[in-house]
């Protein structure tokens, strides 16, 4: 098997960035979702409520700068906040993380975008949120991810998703960190560790997939598929699932092509 795709989302639910190499943090891939929108409560925002952030696209830069384009709108630079930034607890999913507040110009840009009022946060640590302890090891770390460091999908499982398809959707609508091309489909549901390059992971937990992936990435226009399709195969305990979380056991760097190699297989 071979890596096939490497993505981040520096911003939290916005659009994808491809990558040809990236460093693998013990939190997860480097960029990846250390900064977030709010509402005016701190709450986290995402495509659940706003499909029209995924028409953001956010591409770090050598200087720890974020570059912001979108439609309509003038490109902007963002930078990170200064280290002596008062910090704001900010609210994802149950979980309260110290974060700092980006400038009140980027704001107002993705205010203006968005139609409502938003704030950028930036998580300086991201040793500050842990990742669930039921699956993950004690003392995981993640960053403004929904609930673990990498997510991983197989391009042999959205063959046979699209196969069963009215309406075929692409890799991107899974908003995967890595994609794995080769073996079978839906394989990936009894792998235990997995390494690709000089990294090995551990695979914790399937992912119960919601309404973001029924939204067009590059129109922000939602349909019903893939969730339809996937609640008639692939629906557990209530819960929708395509691909696998997964948590860091090493650093190091990734690249696409690396050799992906199945460690240890689990079968209940």
């Amino acid at each position: 098997m071979v890596l096939e795709g490497l993505y981040i989302y520096p911003i939290k639910s916005t659009h994808r960035v491809s990558q040809l190499r990236s460093r693998v943090e013990l939190w997860g891939l480097a960029s990846d979702r250390r900064w977030m929108m709010i509402n005016e409560e701190g709450i986290f925002l995402s495509q659940r409520e706003f499909p029209r952030m995924s028409l953001i696209q956010a591409v770090p830069r050598e200087n720890n700068e974020l570059f912001l384009t979108a439609m309509g709108q003038r490109p902007i630079t963002v930078e990170i906040p200064k280290k002596e930034a008062a910090d704001l607890r900010v609210s994802i999913w149950g979980d309260l993380v110290p974060a700092q507040i980006a400038s009140h110009r980027v704001n107002v840009w993705l205010s203006d975008f968005l139609g409502r009022t938003v704030r950028l946060v930036y998580m300086d640590d991201p040793n500050t949120r842990m990742a669930n302890s039921t699956f993950a090891k004690p003392g995981t770390t993640i960053s403004f991810s929904d609930g673990y460091p990498l997510l991983c999908t197989t391009s042999a499982s959205l063959r046979e998703l699209n196969e069963k398809s009215p309406t075929p959707v692409p890799m991107e609508r899974f908003r995967p960190n890595v994609v794995i091309s080769g073996g079978q489909p839906f394989d990936e549901d009894h792998w235990k560790r997995l390494r690709i390059g000089e990294v090995t992971f551990a695979v914790v937990k399937p992912c119960a997939r919601c309404v973001i992936t029924t939204v067009d990435q590059n129109t922000a226009v939602q349909g019903k598929e893939p969730l339809r399709t996937l609640s008639s195969f692939r629906k557990r305990n209530g819960k929708v699932l395509f691909g696998e979380n997964l948590v860091p056991e090493n650093t190091g760097v990734i690249r696409r092509g690396d050799e992906v190699e199945v460690l240890e297989f689990e079968y209940s």
